[in-house]
């Protein structure tokens, strides 16, 4: 089977292919041929493209035959980094009895969530709704005129397969008779799910007859919601006793917060700021050899990450930490900005300027094998100086990954490393800094992990911002020259004729239309150069793309904007999602926006759209003040803008 690798150009792919194909011709082996998917352009899609499953994108011809024939939908969505959307590839959707039950009896959609995330994001609250929990792989059945049915997320091949009670070929056999059988009772359940989820997407905001004050009370509320649920030991939020295993994210919204509130002298803020930034600095989520975070820590004390690598996290904590760094002046803070800058102009850049999304989190099908270390290995890379590294990166104690390896983290702080020897935390760096070079060249010669070169809108929207914060703020003028080059080619290869964004670029062609996302995070970066370079074009070509996002996304009646555009594709919801995640709501950040640009382009309109957005955005922060910490971040600058 030819499987395209990633950072080949289209004509290598064709020719591996193409070799591939013959080969298995003269040597009579079995060739498995391309699917649809093999024609996009998202990595995510074509890793997918020999899959014996007869995949389509979504679109117009797949839905034509889900209703021309009266077939359910099986809607997969996934994404390139994410681990457990390869094993199901690898168990069922490679399966040859699996992809022919489903060819015979289901449309079989694919989706790459991060360029699709208006389908992603309907079919999760379904998901969510039928489950209490989502996650990807998604995987969801709909009726031949796309509504939900039934869905979940993995699902092991076959029955007892890692411990499950049914497995994948299981419950689309079972699927495939209900349909057969029960139809309409089906179609009703589709029904009635679809209109939860309109529910649930397009809930009005602002109680009608009812009216939320725009005041400092409700920014306590969120900084009281954020201490509650805040890990006093180990920072990060979303702390139970009761499950002190559950994943930990670093969640950038949430700090942006606290830091403008230490800024303004609350100490509380700030102890859970350092604390949470200390302690995952200090981890495994935090590459200590090349740089950068990975996705998460799968426990509550950040020592080992779900190994992925996404742009939208390191572009966002690189604000974090550069915003600390200018509060509290700690060099470890400095360190791990530059740090993460150095990973991401060596690997993540684009020759023409952008950045890409994503590193995978496997590598030979065994997630983390990048990353891990046998201490034998260390001690041979190293040689003389493993004792003071084992030392520092506890190395010399039990392995901390599936019981053989170590991820890399610090036993204690750095600076109590440097000061248990009598050295300053930069004459420690001094000594470690080319041991990490050692290990970096020697992980060079490893199978990489694959990474997702899709250029997307929004994700490089908060890189610009990252790259010009962290230079304005560390005196790094080739962090905002790059920030400046990561703008101009969005400006330039992802516009139409008409100014308009698209949502992805993926080897020199730009497609599908922007979301709110898009032009709330690009306008943001721009708004951050104009701040580090103080000149104007750069708050011209932020209020041109605020002009056009008015135009197309904003909700006239009740305020704030929707997600998708007005003269977007018709899907079976619609939503404004105002609350904070991995990402930041655009609603959230497009407040950010117009607050600035009214200022300093005396825009009276701006400041009157401003306040609509956060007066129907203001009774679920009452109500729910932990979802939209970012939202509040801009009720503070609201506020302090008068």
């Amino acid at each position: 089977m030819c499987a395209p690798n990633l950072v080949w150009s289209n004509l290598k792919v064709a020719r591996i292919c193409l070799f591939a194909a013959v080969t298995a011709l003269l040597l009579g082996t079995h060739a498995i041929a391309e699917n649809r998917l093999a024609q996009e352009s998202s990595p995510y899609l074509r890793l997918h493209a020999h899959n014996p499953v007869d995949w389509y994108p979504w679109g117009p011809e797949a839905l034509k035959k889900a209703k021309k024939e009266n077939k359910v939908i099986f809607l997969s969505v996934g994404y390139s980094s994410c681990y457990w959307c390869h094993v199901m590839e690898r168990e069922s959707f490679m399966d040859e009895e699996i992809a022919k039950f489903l060819n015979e009896n289901f449309v079989c959609i694919k989706v790459d969530r991060e360029e699709r995330p208006d389908i992603d994001s309907i079919y999760m609250m379904a998901v969510q709704l039928l489950t209490q929990r989502g996650g990807w792989p998604m995987s969801v059945f709909l009726t031949p005129d796309a509504k939900p049915f039934f869905g979940g997320t993995y699902f092991p091949a076959r029955d007892g397969d890692r411990g499950a009670n049914t497995g994948f070929l299981t419950l689309v056999t079972n699927i495939q008779k209900i349909w057969g059988e029960k139809e309409e009772d089906l179609r009703k359940s589709a029904d009635q799910l679809t209109t939860a989820v309109r529910q649930n997407l397009n809930v009005s905001l602002q109680t009608q007859g009812e009216k939320t004050e725009l005041d400092q009370k409700l920014l306590a509320s969120v900084k009281s919601a954020l201490m509650v649920e805040f890990d006093p030991q180990y920072g990060g939020f979303g702390f139970d006793p009761g499950t002190p295993e559950r994943p930990k994210f670093p969640e950038p919204s949430n700090l942006l917060f606290l830091l403008e509130q230490a800024r303004g002298g609350d100490a509380k803020s700030r102890e859970m700021i350092e604390t949470t930034l200390d302690k995952m600095q200090s981890g495994g989520i935090w590459d200590h050899v090349g740089g950068g975070f990975h996705r998460y820590s799968v426990d509550r004390f950040w020592k080992i990450p779900h190994f992925e690598k996404m742009l939208y996290d390191n572009g966002q904590l690189a604000v974090v930490y550069s915003q600390a760094y200018e509060l509290t002046k700690k060099e470890s803070y400095r360190r791990v900005v530059e740090r993460t800058m150095e990973w991401l102009l060596r690997e993540m850049q684009d020759e023409k300027g952008g950045f890409y999304s994503a590193l995978d989190a496997e590598s030979e099908k065994v997630e983390g094998k990048f990353y891990r270390w046998e201490k034998e290995e260390l001690q041979h890379v190293l040689g003389k100086d493993f004792e003071l590294f084992a030392a520092v990166y506890g190395t010399d104690k039990e392995p901390n990954f599936e019981e053989e390896f170590y991820v890399p983290q610090l036993s204690r702080s750095f600076a109590v490393a440097a000061e248990d020897r009598g050295m300053t935390e930069a004459e420690l760096w001094a000594k470690i800094k080319p041991m990490m070079g050692s290990l970096l060249d020697a992980r060079k010669v490893r199978t990489r992990p694959l990474t997702d070169r899709k250029v997307l809108a929004s994700w490089n929207g908060l890189m610009i911002r990252g790259l010009a914060d962290a230079g304005r703020i560390l005196e790094r003028p080739e962090y905002i020259q790059a920030a400046a080059n990561a703008a101009n080619f969005v400006l330039t290869n992802m516009r139409n004729d008409k100014g308009r964004l698209y949502r992805t670029y993926t080897a020199g062609e730009p497609k599908l239309n922007a979301y709110l996302d898009d032009y709330a995070f690009v306008c943001d970066g721009l708004i951050a150069l104009h701040k580090a370079t103080n000149d104007k074009v750069w708050l011209e070509k932020a209020d041109e793309l605020m002009q056009l996002q008015i135009e197309l996304f904003q909700d006239t009646k009740q305020g704030g904007f929707y997600f998708t555009s007005n003269d977007h594709e018709m899907l079976i919801a619609r939503g404004k999602q105002p609350s904070d995640g991995a990402q930041p709501a655009g609603n959230s950040v497009t407040v950010q926006n117009l607050i600035y640009l009214g200022e300093k382009l005396n825009k009276v309109a701006y400041r009157e759209v401003a306040t609509k957005a956060l007066s129907a955005t203001a009774p679920l922060m009452q109500k729910s003040p932990r979802i939209s910490p970012r939202m509040a971040l801009a009720l503070a600058e609201y506020l302090n803008a008068g």
